[in-house]
């Protein structure tokens, strides 16, 4: 029984759209979502995955078809029939990629419209972010020597473009449930929590609470990714950007550096934990706590200025996969140098 072609062609259809649809929905290629706006940076990452599934097995299956169909026969050495195209079938292949290319783009304005993307900076005043510049290294601090504020003086404000994911529209003109100034140095990522006084190498975040992450650089081009949270925003020297957003679940999360800044870029990682609101003032209670320790013994603080390789790399040795024998390598080394200066 010969089937028409155009019930076979719609079959196609038919089936290509459920596997496109349900792959779309279930493809397991982000981490899990645990921000209030990773569910719609997921939609529209779904509905990506899902055009491009189709268009893929669409592609694959006419190449397939054709390599069998249209294969040379045995002993057929004729030349092909003289095509001279076919305009209908270039405007077709070229109106539908250009419809979904603009469908995509209006979507996605929407979804960063709707996460405070268009000008995150609007609705209030942004003093610029002081930095520590003798900071060297992976210091983690509580408490730091001295505050961001005492540091370098104020530059005058200036008119710039506004950087990062700010206010959505229903929350334009009001504050964030807390603030956070962000630096990133070569290697470590510094949370302070002005509000408190508080400075740390963790951020930690109160569940269901609005934040507004003010981020910095004082010296080379860093990128807070928080992938969980579906965010990303480049720490840039002399600039301030912003990124608002709620935290929706509770756990420990990474925070890493997506922009190569140096020889330990692989190191600048640290952690991003959401609490309770009742553990988050806990937290925030007991490094007031550990800050009014006058010991040095007893803070937490350590500056690697005058540490060698070695030992700045003892910490992250089983991870970065370096054996102790090239280890001592770079201890010796250390020596070494040190004794003919």
């Amino acid at each position: 029984m010969n089937i028409p072609s155009s019930i076979l062609t719609m079959l196609a259809g038919i089936v290509l759209t459920l596997i496109s649809l349900w792959y779309g929905q279930n493809h397991s290629l982000l981490p899990e979502a645990a921000s209030k706006e990773a569910s719609d940076v997921d939609s529209l990452f779904n509905v990506m995955v899902t055009i491009s599934t189709g268009l893929f097995l669409l592609v694959q299956a006419v190449l397939i078809i054709s390599a069998i169909r249209f294969r040379r026969r045995k002993d057929d050495n004729t030349d092909g029939a003289p095509i001279h195209g076919n305009v209908p079938l270039e405007i077709l292949w070229t109106a539908i990629p250009a419809v979904i290319i603009l469908g995509i783009s209006v979507y996605s304005f929407e979804i960063y419209n709707q996460m405070g993307g268009l000008d995150p900076m609007a609705a209030h005043e942004h003093g610029n972010m002081q930095i520590a510049h003798q900071m060297k290294g992976a210091a983690i601090a509580a408490p730091l020597p001295t505050s961001f504020e005492e540091t370098a003086p104020t530059p005058p404000p200036q008119k710039q473009i506004a950087l990062g994911i700010g206010a959505s529209p229903e929350k334009q003109g009001k504050p964030a449930d807390l603030l956070v100034n962000v630096t990133g140095l070569q290697y470590a990522w510094i949370f302070n929590y002005p509000e408190s006084g508080v400075t740390s190498g963790e951020l930690h975040l109160p569940l269901g609470k609005e934040v507004q992450l003010n981020i910095t650089a004082p010296d080379v081009l860093h990128s807070l990714w928080l992938p969980e949270f579906r965010l990303k925003q480049d720490a840039i020297p002399g600039r301030n950007a912003e990124l608002r957003f709620t935290a929706n679940k509770i756990g420990e999360y990474p925070i890493v550096c997506a922009e190569l800044c140096g020889s330990y870029h692989g190191a600048m990682r640290t952690r991003l934990i959401v609490e309770t609101p009742e553990e988050f003032e806990n937290w925030l209670a007991s490094q007031k706590e550990m800050a009014s320790k006058e010991s040095l013994e007893e803070a937490i603080a350590i500056n690697p200025a005058k540490m060698s390789a070695g030992e700045f790399l003892a910490p992250y040795v089983e991870k970065m996969g370096i054996d102790a024998a090239a280890l001592a390598q770079l201890h010796s080394q250390h020596h070494h140098t040190t004794a003919s200066n």
